[in-house]
C-alpha cells in the first residue's frame, strides 16, 4: 500500500473510523502496541518535528508511555489511558490536546511519515495496517491548527464525524 496523506481542509467536517480492534491482536496485544509506539517514538526523536517533545530523555519517555496507553486503547485494548482524560472522550481529548501546540500541516506530514515507517516494519495483515493508517490519517486533520497564511484554527470535536 502507499501511505497516502490527504490534504487538510480548514474548517471541513473530518470523517474517521476507531481502528479495527484485529490491530491490535494481530501487533500483538498490549506488548506489540508498546514495540509499534516506541519504534515510532524513537524515529519521531529524530525528525524534523522532535522539537515538539521533550528534550530530556527521561521526560521524553514518560511522553512515549503516556502516548503508548492511548494508542492502546484506542485500538481496543485495555482502558489504560482512562485516567488522563479527565472523563472528555478520548479522540475528543487529544484533539484538544494539541490546542497547546502550533501545528502545521507540514509538522502533520512528517508525525504521519514517521508512523508510516515504523508501521512498515510491522509483519501483520497489510488490510489491518490499512485500517489503522487510515483513522491516523483522517483523524491527524483535526490536530492542524496552524496555516501557511498565517491564521489559526482549532477544530471543534463536533466537525468529526466517527463512521461506524
Amino acid at each position: 500500500m502507499s501511505y497516502e496523506i490527504s490534504k487538510v481542509d480548514k474548517g471541513k467536517e473530518v470523517h474517521f473510523r476507531q481502528p479495527d480492534p484485529a490491530f491490535y491482536e494481530a501487533v500483538g496485544g498490549e506488548e506489540g502496541m508498546r514495540e509499534l509506539m516506541y519504534d515510532f517514538y524513537d524515529i519521531i526523536y529524530e525528525s524534523d518535528i522532535a522539537n515538539f517533545f521533550p528534550q530530556d530523555e527521561e521526560e521524553f519517555n514518560e511522553i512515549k508511555e503516556k502516548n503508548t496507553k492511548f494508542f492502546i486503547q484506542i485500538c481496543g485494548g485495555p482502558k489504560v489511558y482512562e485516567n488522563e482524560t479527565g472523563g472528555m472522550e478520548l479522540n475528543e481529548y487529544m484533539v484538544r490536546l494539541h490546542d497547546d501546540f502550533s501545528i502545521y500541516e507540514k509538522s502533520r506530514y512528517e508525525w504521519l511519515g514517521c508512523m508510516e515507517e515504523a508501521l512498515r516494519k510491522v509483519d501483520i495483515d497489510q488490510k489491518l495496517k490499512d485500517d489503522f493508517w487510515a483513522y491516523l490519517e483522517s483523524f491527524s486533520k483535526l490536530t492542524v491548527n496552524t496555516f501557511a497564511d498565517g491564521s489559526t484554527y482549532y477544530a471543534a470535536y463536533t466537525q468529526a464525524a466517527e463512521d461506524k
